[in-house]
């Protein structure tokens, strides 16, 4: 078989295979749970207060809980979501739900628990037992029981005593009792079914109890467990308040969902075209192998149980690009071995394995941000936090290990060997051979001099910074009703209605407006300032609707969400900063990790700068795209200093400025094509989001477009040259050796040995 033949085959396997990887994931990507934004439905973010006053515990936030769970069994809802957030708080997502006014009804009343016969006559109320008075016991023959505490024992007596003496002598345990449809005598036989019934217990009475009492039976030890919360949630003096809510029509979600699905597969397209034309057949490699990454990191979303919203999408799409960012590390490397001289078989081999450091430092720094991200993030933003987290530790694995594996299969079959223009855009002309010792190609950018440029680069980046820094001073930014409490309403209708309209309609609804802004398709965005409650809610849904005959999604932030927000956005950012400097200063050295800091910083103010100087609005989600950037740019800088750290250990002398400014020239000199590159890679899916994507995160992407930019500009001017201004202090210094460090044996004389 000649060579070609081999290439060909080896091509249609690793085809077979991923069309076959394909047919086995689209069926269950089938399956992906989708949040309110793309599949339409309610959210409210409940506060479990007590109703004397006390301290909520653990377990009154543990039962009540319980008790929504139970809830929401009876408005069908397939799959909701009910987190526990901080110490007495519970959100609950309800996608898909249609009567959100029932739904909000059922969540929010107080539970409540009765002792009735089987006949349904209530016998006892809540009250006659001590709050929170259930727990886990054991009888005599050491099987799970429930314990009840009983506060009004003399009540308890008479009612137990009474029923011991009928001929049905049963008290049924009831949750949440509704004469209109349960019914023990009519029901009794889902009576104790925990997921299905609102009837909790039937207990047989056989005498009169003036003390705590035991309800027994074939219990399972977590059936024990689940009945004890339900009954402490029905006998608990807590009550819920609700601080936020969120409304979204399906046919907004769908709208957000296939706007921003165009808008990655247009963005995922042009990556592979660029892609492709650069590298050739390593880059239609590189395509492959991002199209298997794309299967396994829906497939492993999917298996953690994650929820798919719009934030979401765009960390797959903006991860696709940064999974592209390391594939161009990697033929960067592998070019550079080619133009030294070396085989395609040695290039490969020395070119991954050079690269391998940086693609690692890489990853881990943006995993710093994404964790952070995670940990303080709301619901949305854990969503983008836990796909960029699957994003990263799927493009380790397979844009490294697999990209690898692939490459080296078709660079044994030797049929490139001679044709690198063909396989990875290398021309014969500028690899260095025995006729070309010396290739001007190879050095595209060597009249740059960046240290002689960096006057110019302080001096445009202080411009920039002053114009950003009088701009928030006079008109400061927009915050969201995510940072500034209020509501926000989206409204979309057929008719052509005016700002003059919208404001009329406000008044009416004794609302005062933040902003009106109108958007494609009839879509119409409303901020007012007033937190409004769940009958205000219903009252501009209804008002809207029969005016306009309009959908409306409304969102409410109340000032406690609010605060709790600003807190952990300003945490997420230091902590994030701190979690970088100490990492990289682990890796590298200390001026390293300050510079790269300082370029952070940068970029930060830079996307801060722009959305005040051009007024658009702050947003909780603003904050997952700051982290983003500060996760990407280290990133950037990294790959940077990686080289310049290399250039510098394999100097032999570096004694003076002169020296120093060469290093650090020759290290952004080979890195600039890569940085254009990635730096393109990741742009155009952004770019594609914004012109085509959902206007819900439109500046989300507008924030990550302007932090791309700004990011390559600091890694590639203002790191580098700040790292030079620290470094050159040290030049000629003695550096301390450190005490784990092996110190060298001094050579000494002694007569009749070495002297």
């Amino acid at each position: 078989m000649n060579k070609g033949m081999k290439v060909i085959k080896k091509l249609g396997i690793v085809v077979v295979i991923i069309a076959a990887l394909a047919a086995i994931l689209f069926p269950l990507l089938k399956d992906y749970k989708f949040g309110l934004d793309l599949q339409g439905g309610f959210e409210v973010l409940y506060e479990v207060k007590s109703l004397d006053g006390t301290p909520v515990t653990k377990d009154m936030v543990t039962s009540t809980y319980k008790t929504i769970a139970k809830r929401i069994d009876v408005l069908g809802v397939s799959e909701p979501s009910i987190i526990v957030e901080g110490d007495d708080r519970i959100r609950v997502q309800l996608a898909g739900v249609t009567d959100k006014e029932e739904a909000r009804n059922i969540l929010s009343k107080a539970a409540t628990l009765s002792f009735r016969d089987t006949s349904d006559q209530l016998l006892m109320a809540a009250d006659v037992l001590k709050a929170g008075g259930a727990k886990v016991g054991q009888d005599q023959y050491n099987k799970p029981v429930v314990s009840l505490s009983v506060q009004d024992k003399d009540e308890f007596y008479n009612v137990t005593k009474k029923v011991s003496e009928k001929s049905d002598n049963r008290i049924v345990i009831w949750l949440d009792f509704d004469p209109t449809s349960d019914s023990f005598a009519k029901n009794g036989a889902q009576c104790g079914s925990l997921n299905d019934s609102r009837c909790l217990s039937v207990a047989t009475v056989s005498q009169g109890f003036a003390s705590d009492v035991i309800i027994q039976g074939n219990f399972k030890e977590e059936e024990v467990k689940t009945l004890v919360e339900l009954i402490n949630s029905g006998s608990l003096p807590t009550k819920l308040e609700e601080v936020s809510s969120k409304t979204v029509a399906a046919s907004f979600g769908q709208d957000s969902l296939n706007r921003t699905f165009t808008a990655g597969i247009i963005g995922i397209s042009l990556i592979l075209i660029f892609l492709i034309a650069i590298y050739r057949f390593a880059g239609f490699i590189a395509a492959l192998v991002l199209g298997i990454y794309s299967f396994v990191t829906l497939f492993v979303f999917w298996l953690v149980g994650g929820v798919l919203t719009l934030p979401g999408i765009a960390a797959m799409v903006i991860g696709i690009g940064m999974a592209a960012d390391s594939t161009v590390i990697n033929y960067a490397r592998i070019k550079d071995e080619l133009f030294k001289g070396n085989s395609l078989k040695q290039a490969c081999k020395m070119g991954n394995k050079s690269s391998l450091k940086s693609i690692v430092d890489a990853n881990l720094t943006t995993l710093i941000a994404a964790f952070i991200l995670f940990i303080f993030g709301e619901t949305s933003i854990k969503g983008f936090a836990t796909m960029l987290i699957i994003s990263t530790f799927v493009t380790m694995i397979i844009m490294v290990a697999l990209s690898r594996k692939l490459m080296k299969m078709f660079v044994d079959t030797e049929y490139f060997d001679e044709k690198l223009n063909l396989f990875i855009g290398v021309r014969n002309k500028d690899v260095i051979s025995s006729y070309n010792k010396n290739p001007k190609s190879l050095r595209p950018f060597e009249k740059i001099d960046f240290v002689k440029m960096k006057g110019k680069i302080y001096v445009i980046t202080v411009f920039l910074a002053v114009i950003g820094i009088i701009s928030l001073c006079t008109q400061g930014l927009v915050l969201g009703v995510d940072f500034k409490g209020g509501t926000s309403i989206t409204m979309q209708t057929a008719k052509e209605l005016t700002k003059q309209d919208i404001a009329k309609d406000l008044k009416t609804l004794k609302l005062t407006d933040q902003s009106i802004e109108f958007l494609k398709g009839g879509t119409i965005a409303i901020k007012v300032n007033e937190t409004l409650n769940k009958n205000n809610v219903a009252k501009a849904e209804k008002y809207f609707n029969e005016k306009y005959q309009a959908k409306t999604d409304i969102g409410v932030v109340s000032d406690v969400v609010k605060q709790e927000l600003i807190k952990n956005a300003f945490l997420s950012v230091i902590l994030a900063s701190l979690g970088i400097i100490i990492y990289v200063s682990f890796r590298f050295k200390f001026n390293y990790a300050v510079s790269g800091v300082a370029a952070l910083l940068h970029d930060t103010f830079m996307i801060i700068a722009f959305f005040s100087l051009f007024k658009f609005e702050v947003s909780s989600i603003f904050i997952a795209a700051i982290l983003s950037i500060i996760g990407y740019s280290i990133n950037d800088t990294i790959v940077t200093f990686d080289r310049t750290r290399e250039v510098y250990e394999n100097k032999k002398k570096v004694k003076t400025k002169e020296d120093l400014a060469e290093v650090v020239n020759e290290g952004l000199r080979s890195t600039l094509t890569r940085s254009i590159i990635t730096t393109m890679t990741t742009l155009i899916p952004v770019i594609c989001l914004v012109i085509f994507g959902s206007h819900e995160i439109i500046n989300f992407n507008i924030a990550l477009l302007v932090g791309l930019v700004a990011g390559v500009y600091s890694s590639i001017f203002i790191a580098s040259c700040l790292w030079y201004d620290m470094e050159k202090k040290n030049l000629n210094k003695k550096t301390k050796q450190k005490w784990y460090e092996e110190k060298e044996v001094e050579e000494f004389t002694v007569k009749g040995v070495n002297g």
